[in-house]
């Protein structure tokens, strides 16, 4: 078994223990998230950490859409609990990249793949994506490869 789903079914134990609702639940939705990618496809598996880190960060992007959506609708009580999953599921992943970083990646990127223009920014995502690994959300990356190619 992975270390990071050791690490999720431990805490799952301490939180049913100190009583940690919003804990609880979230990290239940976390390894049901995991179990539900472990048995998709045509047979089941074990799931790497990095995998479970895709899974994971899946999640976080739900749950901070979800907060926009309650919050834009006026329900501030459930977006606000929509944010303490997101910062429970957060502490599981690795941290985000500054913006000085990602600029570094994809400035090393452009250099690595030679592309130049808008058009050449799949040849430049398929040399970043792997370097940055959850590390930022995909649409910042993007903005900044998009920004950085167009001069």
């Amino acid at each position: 078994m992975s270390a990071l789903k050791d690490k999720l079914k431990a805490d799952l134990s301490a939180s049913m223990k100190a009583r940690d609702e919003v804990r609880l639940r979230t990290i239940r939705m976390a390894l049901a998230a995991v179990n539900v990618e472990e048995v998709a496809g045509k047979e089941s598996r074990e799931l790497s950490d990095e995998e479970i880190i895709k899974v994971l960060t899946r999640e976080a992007k739900k749950r901070r859409e979800a907060s926009e959506a309650f919050a834009n609708a006026g329900r501030a009580e459930q977006a606000q609990a929509e944010l303490d999953e997101q910062a429970v599921l957060e502490e599981y992943l690795p941290a985000q990249l500054s913006d000085d970083e990602l600029n570094r990646l994809v400035a090393e990127a452009i250099a690595e793949s030679g592309a130049e223009g808008p058009k050449a920014m799949g040849q430049v995502m398929k040399v970043l994506n792997p370097k940055i690994a959850g590390r930022a959300e995909g649409g910042r990356v993007a903005q900044a490869v998009r920004a950085r190619l167009a001069g």
